[in-house]
């Protein structure tokens, strides 16, 4: 009985700790979110992404303006997109740990009862969700290419749905970037810059490398390490487990270096 007891207590005391740790990631999840929602960085965000979007597909005349091409297609969401969030996640993510650095808040969040990953986690995750809400006000303009098909409703619905889910994992490729550049500096302008650099090169940097055509048959597994290459595979509306594979490990090796960033401030001590 005394064993069973002793079982139980910890068992117990292990299922408070866990549910400590979820309230309090909770906690940051939504007070990073609502720093964002509650200041002009967020909605200039969402209205700068939507701005841009709306002048190439329907006011600009060029090759992705809806209306100009005559196709009941929204092909050029997910073409320009990714570009403009190469910009505007950067913007997001840069302030996320360079301000706590700055301000001396770092070592304050990094006390509380939280391991080093689910505070970047939480912060993760609130990145993500503000790249969820940017793209959510497009779904207007599926419904408008949906009315002006010929006949109404020729569209490819599953191609659209796979194309949203590339673009989900991508910002989130570049989230994770992002809170990684943020994790090394406390000038959130270097961190702007660098997760720039690095969205951009991990986006097509690796196209680049391989249209040179110096390697030969190791061109196709270069092209593979590439963003660019799982979000054209992705967007054909075939959701292939290599590619969420892909994203989720890309993810994952930025999240963690991020990790091993916050951890070397024990190294230097």
């Amino acid at each position: 009985m005394p064993y069973i007891s002793k079982n139980i207590c910890k068992f117990a005391s292990y299922n408070l700790k866990y549910l400590l740790i979820r309230k309090i990631m909770y906690v940051l999840f939504l007070k990073e979110l609502n720093s964002f929602l509650s200041s002009l960085i967020g909605y200039i965000t969402i209205i700068v992404f939507l701005v841009v979007m709306g002048l190439f597909l329907w006011i600009l005349p060029m090759e992705f303006n809806v209306l100009s091409f005559g196709y009941a297609t929204l092909d050029g969401l997910f073409v320009i997109a990714p570009w403009i969030f190469l910009f505007i996640i950067p913007a997001i993510t840069m302030k996320m740990f360079a301000e706590e650095r700055k301000n001396g808040t770092i070592e304050l969040l990094l006390t509380k009862p939280l391991t080093d990953i689910s505070i970047i986690l939480a912060k993760f995750l609130a990145g993500l969700s503000l790249v969820v809400l940017t793209i959510l006000p497009t779904v207007v303009y599926i419904v408008a290419v949906y009315q002006l098909g010929s006949p109404k409703g020729n569209l490819d619905l599953g191609g659209i749905i796979g194309s949203y889910i590339g673009l989900i994992f991508l910002g989130g490729v570049f989230v994770a970037i992002g809170i990684f550049a943020s994790s090394i500096t406390n000038n959130q302008i270097i961190a702007f810059i660098i997760a720039v650099l690095f969205s951009s090169f991990t986006y097509i940097g690796f196209d680049a490398i391989t249209s040179l055509g110096i390697f030969g048959n190791a061109d196709l597994i270069i092209k593979s390490i590439g963003i660019n290459q799982h979000y054209v595979s992705i967007s054909r509306g075939v959701i292939d487990s290599r590619d969420v594979i892909y994203y989720l490990s890309a993810m994952a090796f930025f999240l963690l270096l991020t990790k091993i960033s916050l951890e070397s401030r024990n190294w230097k001590k």
